[in-house]
């Protein structure tokens, strides 16, 4: 009876050291992974710090929308991205530097695709060649409604913004907005709306590869302006916006 519990005594001990062990190991394993954590923390630390223009936290490439016209963007593939910038350029200059007109380029164009396939068509039987193969071209349903209903998400969200803004509810959205809207009627005096739209989709080829390429300096530089810039604005907030009597606002609902 006596070595039954001796032994009985020392299984007891060998399973407790096992189970310390296990204990000891887990707070060790913890310990080193707060230690870790303690490691990465300050590196983290330093990164949360750092300003990014817009608040952005992600790549220039995946804030673009990554893919191919993210691609296209930044000039990852340098054919293809000069190509449309080319194909850009040709149509500026063809309808603004040669004033060709958008209804007669269209007109001879199809005149001349016309003529061509009806003449191949025509002169298959002479020549012993097959006619050209001219596809049906049908436009799927599901495409033109997945087209009509994004338009109308983003036209409801335009229309919710300009609500908001119309309403009263948001002070610097509203001062940002005429703002911009000025800044285009200055333009439009200089430029017409192809020129307009041409020079943005320039830059659109050219700004975002420009700021990825030096976005630690254009940051840095951005933080400086925003900051100057909210310092003015609390100077124009107190002698001037904190004088401007406002009543009690009512949310109205529009048919």
């Amino acid at each position: 009876m006596a070595d039954h519990a001796g032994e009985h005594e020392s299984v007891v001990e060998s399973v407790m050291e096992k189970i310390n062990d296990k204990l000891h190991g887990g707070d060790s394993s913890s310990s080193d992974s707060e230690d870790e954590k303690e490691k990465i923390s300050p590196v983290d630390a330093v990164k949360a710090k750092i300003y990014r223009l817009f608040g952005r936290e992600r790549p220039v490439h995946k804030v673009l929308g990554g893919g191919k016209p993210a691609d296209i963007f930044l000039w990852r593939d340098k054919k293809v991205t000069a190509s449309v910038l080319g194909f850009a350029t040709a149509i500026w200059v063809l309808f603004e530097l040669l004033e060709y007109h958008l209804l007669t380029l269209v007109c001879h164009i199809l005149i001349l695709a016309l003529a061509v396939l009806f003449l191949w068509s025509n002169a298959s039987t002479f020549i012993n060649k097959s006619p050209p193969q001219i596809p049906d071209v049908i436009l799927p349903e599901d495409i033109v409604l997945g087209v009509a209903a994004a338009l109308r998400i983003e036209i409801n969200r335009a229309l919710e913004i300009v609500r908001d803004i119309a309403s009263g509810k948001e002070l610097k959205k509203f001062l940002a907005v005429i703002a911009g809207l000025w800044v285009l009627s200055i333009l439009g005096n200089y430029w017409n709306f192809l020129t307009l739209f041409y020079i943005c989709f320039v830059l659109l080829h050219t700004v975002p590869v420009l700021y990825e390429k030096y976005e630690d300096q254009v940051d840095a530089f951005a933080e400086k302006a925003e900051a100057e810039i909210k310092k003015q604005y609390a100077v124009f907030n107190v002698k001037v916006l904190s004088k401007i009597p406002r009543g009690p606002l009512k949310d109205k609902k529009f048919l």
